[in-house]
């Protein structure tokens, strides 16, 4: 079975995509910023296979492939999911990097270090390390506060945008829950 790409990119119309290709389409519209392993194990595709195929979709506009070089992590996005979204997606992505999210939108508030490792039940070194990638990726910013009881300043960490952070996670909760479920599955079907 072929399929033509999306209609509204008259360039990619002209495209044809083989049944592997399709295949690969759907699995990254379904579950935006997937890794690479990630995908080799859902398409049940060879290394060689997968990698030809990406590359073919990755040249001809299909998808967007975000290569992180600080951090060896390489995600793929449908092509039409714009760049300060799929920054987000691949951070989400992981549950840790989530969890501070999380409770940066349920406190409603700038965090202090100390309440985000209790929200997360995390050491505080895998938090500061977390922290550290969402600052750098834009996600979260730090504020210093001045506490006069102790006569010190405070770090207060907040969402940079936390209403495109709140509009993602409900845009692509369906693929967080995919990788939940699947997770699961797999536990199960070791046993």
């Amino acid at each position: 079975m072929e399929i033509m790409a999306e209609p509204g990119n008259t360039a990619l119309n002209k495209e044809v995509l083989n049944d592997i290709q399709s295949k690969l389409l759907k699995y990254i519209r379904r579950q935006s910023g997937v890794r690479y392993r990630e995908l080799l194990r859902l398409a049940g595709l060879s290394n060689g296979v997968l990698t030809y195929n990406i590359l073919s979709l990755e040249k001809s506009n299909h998808i967007i492939v975000d290569r992180n070089s600080k951090s060896n992590i390489t995600r793929y996005y449908p092509n039409s999911i714009p760049t300060e979204q799929s920054n987000i997606i691949g951070h989400i992505r992981i549950y840790t990097a989530r969890q501070i999210i999380l409770c940066m939108l349920e406190y409603n508030k700038p965090c202090t270090f100390n309440e985000i490792v209790k929200y997360t039940n995390k050491a505080q070194s895998t938090i500061s390390w977390h922290l550290k990638r969402l600052k750098d990726a834009g996600i979260v910013s730090v504020q210093y506060s001045h506490h006069h009881q102790y006569h010190q300043y405070l770090q207060l960490y907040k969402l940079t945008d936390g209403e495109l952070v709140t509009d993602v996670l409900y845009k692509y909760k369906e693929s967080f829950m995919d990788k939940v479920v699947n997770n699961y599955t797999e536990i199960v079907e070791d046993l």
